[in-house]
């Protein structure tokens, strides 16, 4: 009786060894096997359509590849440094970062932490450290095709832009959007201002109040370079009847009849490539998009299709249009060469 007991006993035992065996078979299948990443951005996403598109790739890549992801938003100097940080802490496979704000940022932690691998979106040190991988656009090709669009539809030939700030870097689109329209009429005259403050890339109050001074000045076509800010420039347009243009995404909805076209980034997937082959171990240092890549562009050079569906005057205007596509070929095979105000 004793040793039928114990068989049963020892058989209980087993079944039981059996079911947490197989409970923490279960556990481990259910975790996650694709890689991590951490998005960090400058500033909190809000209304800015460049920061949540590179949340969009971040977040797809993840999915695409069984992943996990999360983002951790700034708000100003302190934010971004103890974000970065707390990035590193956590030791993802990849820490997204994005923008020009974050440039000096990156390649101070980046060095500092050789073993963890960033990705930093539209900017790039001079000598980044073997594990960033920058990934970078030629924003001044698009913007020149803006400007062809602005010189030909200009009936006071004075054209403006509002602009964040007064940086080389952002004169890619300012200069470029120039620079297109006097190549059509060079006597074409062209006004920037700069949003400044505390809050440049998402003061839209400020910017419309920018807007409307360019606008007194005489402009009828307005380059809205804002990011979160540009909703303000957009508001004037609608208030004073001029005429403008957006940036990163198709901002036409915003205000139909009032914006002629944008000067669009994909950043999504910019992140979404440039994340793969990080983790395949194919990426260099830097990787840049523009029109030849179809990194950047304008909904002017979209199927006809999307074209008519986006709300943007341009797709009124069939012939520049076809002017448009005709310049952007001739960017890509090198007819037209757009200066890069970012480097001299």
């Amino acid at each position: 009786m004793k040793s039928r007991k114990m068989i049963l006993g020892i058989a209980l035992m087993a079944v039981l060894a059996l079911l947490a065996s197989a409970c923490g078979g279960d556990d481990e299948e259910a975790a996650p096997e694709g890689p991590s990443l951490i998005y960090v951005t400058p500033n909190p996403i809000g209304v800015n359509k460049f920061l949540e598109l590179g949340q969009v790739g971040t977040q797809r890549v993840a999915e695409e590849l069984g992943g996990t992801w999360k983002t951790f938003e700034s708000t100003n100097d302190s934010d971004r440094r103890a974000n970065i940080e707390a990035a590193i802490d956590e030791a993802p496979d990849i820490v997204v970062l994005t923008t020009f704000t974050l440039v000096e940022l990156a390649d101070e932690l980046s060095k500092a932490t050789p073993d963890q691998k960033f990705i930093l979106i539209d900017a790039c040190p001079d000598e980044p450290a073997a594990n960033l991988h920058c990934g970078v656009f030629r924003e001044h090709e698009g913007a020149y095709l803006l400007g062809i669009m602005a010189g030909r539809l200009s009936e006071a030939k004075e054209i403006g832009s509002v602009v964040a700030l007064d940086i080389p870097f952002l004169h890619r689109w300012s200069d470029s959007f120039a620079l297109g329209a006097q190549s059509i009429d060079p006597s074409i005259n062209d006004t920037q201002v700069f949003i400044g403050g505390d809050n440049p890339f998402s003061d839209p109050a400020r910017a419309k109040e920018q807007a409307l001074a360019v606008a007194a000045r005489g402009a009828d076509h307005i380059f809205a370079v804002g990011a979160g800010s540009n909703g303000g420039i957009f508001e004037a347009a609608v208030q004073e009847g001029f005429l403008s243009y957006g940036v990163d995404v198709n901002q036409c909805p915003e205000a139909p009849g009032h914006i002629v076209d944008n000067n669009m980034k994909l950043v999504d997937v910019l992140v979404e490539q440039l994340a793969k082959q990080v983790l395949d171990g194919t990426a260099g240092p830097v990787v840049a998009f523009g029109l030849a890549e179809g990194g950047t562009g304008v909904m002017a050079l979209e199927s006809d299709e999307a074209l008519a569906d986006s709300q943007c005057v341009i797709a009124d205007h069939p012939d520049i249009v076809a002017e448009v596509r005709d310049a952007r070929d001739a960017i890509v095979n090198g007819d037209i060469v757009v200066p890069d105000p970012l480097f001299g």
